[in-house]
């Protein structure tokens, strides 16, 4: 698999396809992602109208069920860190955040003025077990996938921030590549990157052939074997 170095189109040219195009992709490269790197529970999505997003993992892991630990100094300093990590280089940037209280989304990090303001540093969108609210206000364009919609923020409050998380399955490290829609996302490895519109355009020719069959006044049973067979020795 390719090793060269990313480019900003080479992600740009990745959300010309939806999130499940782009998991297909993967399966062809390498049966190991039919298991594992996508979110596996159904998500909650701000605008399902939205492009697909494609970007480079911010992490970061939040609880709102009681009061922060921390003193007030400390809390503003961990906020500031997370806002430099979103808008630091590689570009652009999707924040990943794992909910650890006993209910996720018990408080909502997201609203009108985080999505605002991670817009603003350049942030495509977020990709969070927790929840979201301020549904009227939040930012346009700006892409939200949570478990959940809430009213409130609680004690919601940063814990840990650049560390691994787990959302809905999908493990994620800082800078990995996400691609997420209003499927859910996945994890792009970066050597997969550029292979995958490649290994998308020969999946496509394939399932051409039986979809234009399919969608045929005279389609049978037999027509659908051909076809299969001719899918099958594109390559």
């Amino acid at each position: 698999m390719g090793t060269d170095k990313l480019t900003a189109p080479d992600l740009k040219k990745l959300a010309e396809w939806d999130t499940p195009t782009i998991c297909n992709g993967l399966e062809h490269l390498s049966a190991e992602y039919r298991v594992k790197s996508f979110t596996v529970e159904q998500m909650q999505c701000f605008d399902p109208n939205l492009a697909p997003i494609v970007g480079y993992a911010r992490t970061a892991m939040i609880r709102s069920m009681s009061p922060p630990e921390a003193n007030p100094i400390e809390i503003r300093e961990m906020r500031a860190k997370y806002y430099e990590t979103i808008a630091s280089d590689p570009t652009p940037s999707i924040s990943v955040i794992q909910d650890l209280d006993p209910t996720p989304g018990f408080g909502a990090f997201w609203g009108e003025v985080n999505t605002a303001i991670h817009k603003g540093l350049g942030c495509l969108g977020v990709v969070t077990n927790g929840s979201f609210r301020d549904i009227d206000a939040c930012a346009p364009g700006f892409q939200l996938l949570g478990g959940k919609v809430a009213p409130s923020h609680a004690w919601v409050h940063l814990v840990a921030i650049e560390c691994e998380v787990n959302i809905f399955g999908m493990a994620v490290k800082p800078n990995d590549i996400i691609h997420a829609d209003r499927h859910g996302a996945v994890v792009v490895p970066n050597q997969c990157v550029k292979e995958l519109p490649d290994a998308i355009d020969l999946l496509t020719r394939r399932e051409a052939v039986i979809l234009d069959v399919a969608r045929s006044p005279d389609f049978n049973v037999e027509i659908l074997k051909k076809a299969m067979a001719d899918s099958a020795e594109i390559h």
